[in-house]
């Protein structure tokens, strides 16, 4: 169970968004959507602490922190629990992708060199890049990149993955291979926060989709309902800009 209750952020005088709360079970999938700039990818990084929020709680399973007295050790066993896709890959550009997923293993997890390296490969079999295993990022498409940061997420074993606009760097013609290993992951009801603009996807894999717009969730549904019955003027404006834009 994840629990986010009264969280807040700003920077400077600038707000991004104030008491949001949101709940997640074991295994759902949710996936939050709304304009640019509307504080969807800050609230992800709250959720792991690479942002700080300013104010509220946070719970994964049974570790529960507040932000404003929330301890070092509290802060990295958080980050334990959750693993974080970027959008920009991320990768370490002077190691393989063997390497890049088995790093955390080795240094995180204290896990032993040849461990980490045989489940490395484990992950490169299964994303679909055992022949990739000693290429180095530059080598290696977008599409390739983001898989094997999502490799590096799933190597973490952690409660929750948070992906942020996994596809947004991508060119068009190599979304469709990230987006296919992120379904096979919800198939195995792995829990994902999942930041994004193709619709699509949030229609055939969310469990719940949350509609955000100025710092604020306006309403949230299961994908079907929200998407064919939206309550809240603001979503329903938000979906007919993007049914106009032909991306549902």
């Amino acid at each position: 169970m994840i629990e986010l209750k009264g969280i807040r952020k700003q920077f400077g005088s600038h707000v991004v968004f104030d008491d949001i709360d949101l709940h997640l079970e074991r295994g759902e999938i949710i996936v939050i959507v709304g304009p640019s700039g509307t504080g969807k990818s800050t609230l992800l990084r709250c959720i792991n602490f690479l942002e700080t929020p300013d104010a509220g709680q946070l719970t994964i399973g049974d570790l529960s922190l507040d932000a404003t007295s929330a301890t070092r050790e509290q802060i990295l066993a958080l980050r334990r629990r959750t693993a974080f896709v970027f959008q920009n890959y991320a990768l370490f550009a002077n190691k393989t992708a063997l390497q890049n997923i088995a790093e955390g293993m080795i240094v995180v997890d204290g896990i032993a060199k040849r461990e980490a390296y045989a489940r490395a490969r484990e992950i490169l079999e299964r994303i679909g890049l055992a022949d990739k295993a000693d290429a180095y990022p530059a080598a290696l498409s977008g599409g390739q990149q983001q898989r094997v940061g999502i490799g590096r997420a799933m190597a973490a074993n952690a409660e929750v993955i948070l992906f942020d606009e996994p596809t947004s760097s991508l060119d068009p013609q190599w979304v469709e291979e990230v987006l296919g290993l992120m379904k096979q992951l919800a198939a195995e009801h792995q829990t994902m926060i999942v930041v994004t603009h193709e619709m699509q996807f949030a229609r055939e894999v969310a469990d719940r989709v949350v509609f955000m717009d100025q710092g604020r969730i306006i309403e949230q549904a299961p994908p079907a309902e929200l998407f064919s019955h939206p309550k809240d003027e603001r979503t329903q404006q938000f979906l007919r800009k993007i049914l106009a834009a032909n991306v549902v």
